[in-house]
């Protein structure tokens, strides 16, 4: 018992980060870190993945733990939860949360489980979710996420003065995994890589297109901005004859667009 305190006060003072910290992470009062590592008390044998997986250390070093089996099984609940995110996030939010009960403060778990929560009425638990797991992960990719996630919970939540230094955190970058791996892959690697990045880049070039539209109104240039809006309509249009492919995916985008559709439809109809 002794051991593994020492063990977990090391790996901890390697990290650089204080029991508090970890403590948040964990869901536990920093009193218990504190027992933990001075011996007195042991961790719940359910927190001992969640305590290697943060540290990243190998199997043998906190008891039989192996790392890559809990990796494929935190991603398994992942995807079946993803299934979910949009057309009933409450069922989501639940995967995520009986998956939080057998790999307490996994950081792939609890991004996830931020896309479940609502920015407006939850928003003392997205900003607090998001600031540990800016502070705690290893994971670039969850780090930067939840940068992006807390800076558009503080622009839901009119603190905009929050938005910008939220964002800076972010390392401009230019192309994503998905994209690597659908042109450097292939087979099915390549093809489920395309498809996935499909997706999200139609999302985002139909708000980008919303977002170029508005700020064109507010310039008066409505003619540019009408231009915008049409294109933003011709790609939802685009995306009508598109197949789901319900590995992962539960609708095309088509469906998923359906408030960007009336949102334009809105704009349209009240400006022009």
């Amino acid at each position: 018992m002794i051991k593994l305190g020492e063990k977990i006060r090391s790996l901890r003072k390697q990290k650089n980060i204080s029991q508090e910290v970890f403590a948040n992470y964990l869901g536990v009062s920093f009193q218990a870190v504190s027992k933990w590592e001075t011996g007195s008390t042991m961790p719940d044998v359910t927190m001992i993945p969640a305590i290697a997986s943060f540290f990243g250390v190998s199997t043998d070093e906190l008891f039989d733990f192996n790392l890559f089996e809990t990796e494929k099984q935190v991603d398994s609940i992942c995807h079946e939860s993803w299934k979910y995110r949009y057309d009933d996030p409450a069922k989501a939010e639940n995967i995520l949360r009986e998956g939080l009960q057998r790999f307490p403060g996994n950081d792939i778990i609890l991004n996830n489980l931020l896309y479940t929560l609502d920015y407006k009425e939850r928003a003392d638990e997205v900003i607090t979710l998001c600031k540990t797991l800016i502070e705690s992960t290893r994971d670039d990719s969850v780090k930067y996420d939840a940068c992006r996630i807390l800076a558009s919970c503080y622009k839901e939540n009119g603190q905009d003065d929050l938005v910008k230094p939220t964002l800076e955190i972010i390392p401009e970058i230019y192309f994503t995994k998905l994209e690597l791996m659908a042109s450097l892959l292939s087979g099915d690697d390549s093809y489920e890589s395309a498809q996935k990045q499909k997706n999200i880049s139609a999302d985002d070039l139909i708000d980008m297109l919303i977002i170029i539209g508005k700020h064109l109104m507010e310039k008066d240039e409505k003619e540019k901005a009408l231009s915008q809006f049409k294109i933003a309509q011709k790609v939802i249009d685009a995306f009508k004859d598109d197949f789901i492919e319900d590995k992962w995916f539960k609708a095309t985008v088509y469906t998923y667009a359906l408030e960007q559709r009336k949102e334009i439809e809105k704009l349209i109809c009240e400006n022009f």
